[in-house]
């Protein structure tokens, strides 16, 4: 496992996966209930920043390694069903909902990682869809964590479009990336 700065940044996201869920389970002396939900937020938006940095970091100083090709999107999966099984449980977002989008990561996670054995990884690479999907899931996970109106914009209403948007692209873009795989699916079956 080679020790750099992306790879660093990724396993810092990691870390902070506990400290967004062990918030809302701080006494209630320790932290009211805005303070929860701002400090969930911003370790959260802290946690989605380093995903960002940590690739652009291993492109731009061109320390790019299987090992963080491996661990990156790992980490991006278990911040998303953390945050997600936090927010059902918290009663901020359809329990529906986390297990189309926690079951869809771990269906083309299966699918990829199959396809990268055949040799056939970039027919089901990430797409465009997929990015766009990940943004709007980003976003409503960090407003459904904050829960509190931003002005005139109320979070919650916002953060509740977003997931649910996110659920509907999570279920076009998994059609599609078996849409990319059912040749070889169909071929080895």
């Amino acid at each position: 496992m080679p020790l750099n700065i992306p790879n660093l940044l990724t396993w810092l996201r990691i870390c902070l996966i506990p400290l967004v869920v062990a918030v809302f389970y701080f006494p209630p002396e320790w932290l009211s209930g805005h303070q929860m939900n701002l400090a969930a937020a911003g370790v959260f938006a802290f946690a989605a920043v380093t995903d960002w940095l940590d690739g652009y970091l291993a492109r731009a100083l061109n320390q790019t390694s299987a090992f963080g090709a491996f661990l990156d999107p790992v980490a991006d999966k278990l911040m998303v069903a953390a945050a997600l099984i936090l927010l059902v449980e918290l009663g901020r977002a359809d329990a529906v909902i986390a297990l189309i989008i926690i079951g869809r990561e771990i269906a083309i996670s299966a699918l990829r990682e199959w396809m990268a054995q055949l040799g056939q990884s970039k027919s089901v690479a990430v797409s465009a869809l997929g990015k766009i999907k990940t943004t709007a899931q980003m976003v409503a996970i960090l407003l459904l964590l904050y829960h509190e109106n931003v002005g005139e914009l109320n979070s919650h209403v916002i953060g509740t479009w977003l997931i649910y948007l996110a659920a509907i692209l999570t279920l076009w873009s998994m059609a599609y990336y078996l849409k990319m795989a059912w040749p070889q699916m169909r071929d080895r079956t």
